[in-house]
């Protein structure tokens, strides 16, 4: 099965539901102008559109920008496997991709695309492939819950691989958060969330960074 049936089979079952990733992405967005890459069935452009951001998505599925359309909002289909994305550079404030480069082999090619195209830099969120419980999972002969086959996952990504990457993106990262196991008990949750700022490749679920466009040397 090819990714663009892959998606449009996920997306005609699915709706999206207020997530970690959608709710802190929010609040790292302070702009006009945002492209939503993998924008599913529109559930986040709906939502940057009630805060008053002028907002478009692309997205793989046909199923999924059908979704989109129906509510009003202004998404298209888009191959990300193609070398380059149908805008000029600096055209939005921000680009995002929500667990969008997890699903992509070459993730970097998409990554520089975001970056040109944006003028300020781009807000991402990614699993963490190397999280305590999926080490657990591991060891206990399981498959770890992110590299299910459900999932479609094909590049795995933890703290250092998404640094690096962006890095040589031309991107540094301006500001990170995480959601980490246990997170509602009060006590070990709190703990658990100082030990992620420190180890966040064993203590972090996912990843939701906003990154800036590192400006050359002169």
């Amino acid at each position: 099965m090819g990714i663009r049936k892959f998606e449009n089979k996920r997306w005609r079952g699915m709706n999206q539901g207020m997530v970690f990733r959608h709710e802190t992405a929010l609040k790292l967005i302070n702009c006009d102008s945002v492209l939503d890459l993998g924008c599913g069935d529109g559930f986040f452009l709906q939502k940057l559109k009630e805060n008053g951001n002028e907002a478009q998505g692309l997205d793989v599925s046909e199923e999924a920008v059908n979704k989109c359309r129906i509510r009003g909002l202004q998404a298209d289909t888009f191959d990300f496997a193609d070398d380059k994305l149908p805008f000029d550079d600096n055209t939005f404030d921000y680009v995002v991709m929500l667990d969008v480069l997890e699903h992509l082999y070459l993730p970097e090619n998409l990554l520089k695309e975001a970056a040109r195209v944006s003028r300020e830099g781009v807000v991402l969120s990614v699993p963490n492939f190397n999280s305590l419980p999926a080490r657990f999972q591991v060891l206990l002969g399981k498959v770890s819950e992110n590299n299910t086959s459900r999932k479609g996952h094909i590049f795995w990504f933890n703290y250092f691989v998404l640094k690096n990457m962006a890095r040589e993106c031309g991107l540094d990262i301006e500001e990170m958060k995480v959601n980490v196991f246990w997170q509602r008990y009060p006590v070990i949750g709190n703990l658990i969330e100082i030990l992620a700022g420190i180890f966040p490749n064993i203590f972090a679920l996912s990843f939701v960074v906003k990154l800036h466009k590192i400006k050359p040397l002169k």
